[in-house]
């Protein structure tokens, strides 16, 4: 490293002349190190390259910054015809592969959906196992109530539709058999629970200020897609915001602001026949042997009723539980249908549905003969097998039946044992 490029001659291997062209550079006890010019030439080729090679390598890249530079109007273009290119050729090659339509797009408030599908949904489970529907939004029917029990798909129905307009309008096609929607200026969502703790404020307060904004913002060419709203209330404030709520959308700008509004508040579909342009539809569920099968069709008319008791079945609540819960919702249920009727001056009032539910100054309570919780007795297990109908199990129900047994008692502390 100091004294660079040399020729070393040994004395011990070399004792004669050396080369006359051999220049002396160093003399050691026991060698002498010589150069030449040819040396020296490609000592400083060598020790230059490093440094030309950077030098060239930056000068290159002015070069070609200062030509890029130039050409930036035509690299623009181009980046951006690549860009078109490619979103087109994605949203085509997205739409053929999964048997989408061509959406018919015009300056009317309606919209017509034929066989709509979700298009995340579907391609989680499988083409084969999406149920499509149809929903239609015209002059007579702008608010669609949609009803029907948890699990059964009406915030799929919701999202597919406000989904299936976006794509519209993004210039895609869309997954439906067939579709004609008018343009939306808007798209509004209350769908799903959420809340801001650090800033104060509850779920429902959420809630409220999302339903608030949209009432305040909607217009005639505008979305609206609400789900569940007043649920996180009492049950006669929850129908009373979601009844008032229906009441403005189906009003506002003359009743051309198009909505999907999903609730389990029954009484509400009531106002199809009170509220111009208010029409229900409900998700179809079959009941069979005991169990509830989710259709996942919609189809025209309410709900009967909710099932919550047997969804919290399917989730896994523990069998004592959910055969209490059966008991006071058919105490609850016998109690509405027989409590006193409003006076005349009161029930012009009332919510739609509620009728014959007891006047606002004599607020309703739980019903005193709601039967206790069984004290100490027979085994739950016991009382099942006492009730229960062995000739109209099917197979597969008693072995469902037999499983969830087994989950409830029959890993049993000793105490329950002793008690059967």
């Amino acid at each position: 490293r100091v004294f660079v490029y040399y020729y070393e001659l040994r004395k011990a291997a070399h004792s004669g002349p050396v080369p006359e062209h051999f220049i002396r550079r160093q003399t050691l006890s026991n060698a002498e190190r010589f150069t030449t010019p040819a040396l020296k030439e490609l000592e400083e080729a060598l020790l230059s390259a490093s440094e030309k090679r950077k030098t060239l390598e930056y000068q290159l890249y002015q070069d070609l910054r200062t030509f890029m530079a130039q050409q930036r109007e035509r690299i623009l273009h181009m980046a951006d015809v690549i860009a078109h290119l490619d979103y087109w050729q994605s949203l085509a090659e997205v739409g053929r592969r999964n048997g989408w339509c061509r959406p018919e797009l015009d300056g009317s408030a309606d919209i017509f959906i034929e066989e709509g599908r979700h298009p995340v949904v579907e391609a989680m489970i499988g083409a084969a196992n999406f149920v499509p529907n149809n929903i239609t939004l015209d002059a007579r029917r702008r608010l669609c109530l949609l009803t029907g029990p948890n699990m059964a798909g009406k915030s799929t129905v919701l999202r597919q539709v406000a989904i299936i307009c976006l794509l519209a309008q993004t210039g895609s096609m869309v997954p439906a058999t067939r579709a004609r929607l008018g343009l939306v200026d808007r798209l509004f969502s209350r769908v799903g629970a959420s809340d801001n703790l650090a800033q104060g404020q509850s779920t429902f307060m959420v809630e409220m200020m999302e339903t608030a904004r949209i009432l305040r913002q909607a217009t005639k060419r505008s979305l609206v897609i609400l789900d569940e709203i007043g649920r996180g209330t009492s049950t006669y404030d929850g129908v009373a915001l979601a009844w008032a709520v229906v009441e403005d959308l189906a009003a506002r700008a003359h009743g051309e602001v198009r909505t999907l509004f999903a609730t389990h508040y029954h009484e509400l579909t009531a106002l199809e026949k009170r509220v111009p342009g208010v029409f229900t539809m409900n998700i179809a569920i079959r009941e069979y042997g005991g169990d509830i099968l989710f259709l996942h069709k919609l189809v025209p008319g309410p709900a009967d009723r909710s099932y919550g008791v047997e969804v919290a079945r399917l989730a896994g609540v523990p069998a004592p539980v959910v055969q209490r819960a059966r008991a006071i919702l058919a105490e609850l249920e016998q109690s509405r249908g027989e409590g006193k009727r409003m006076s005349p001056q009161t029930e012009t009032l009332a919510l739609p549905g509620m009728e014959k539910r007891v006047a606002r100054e004599e607020p309703p309570s739980l019903p005193i003969d709601i039967p206790a919780a069984p004290a100490a007795g027979p085994h739950p297990l016991v009382l099942l097998l006492r009730d229960l109908d062995p000739e109209e199990l099917s197979p597969l129900a008693a072995l469902k039946l037999i499983m969830e047994w087994k989950k409830l008692w029959a890993d049993a502390p000793d105490t329950e044992e002793k008690h059967v």
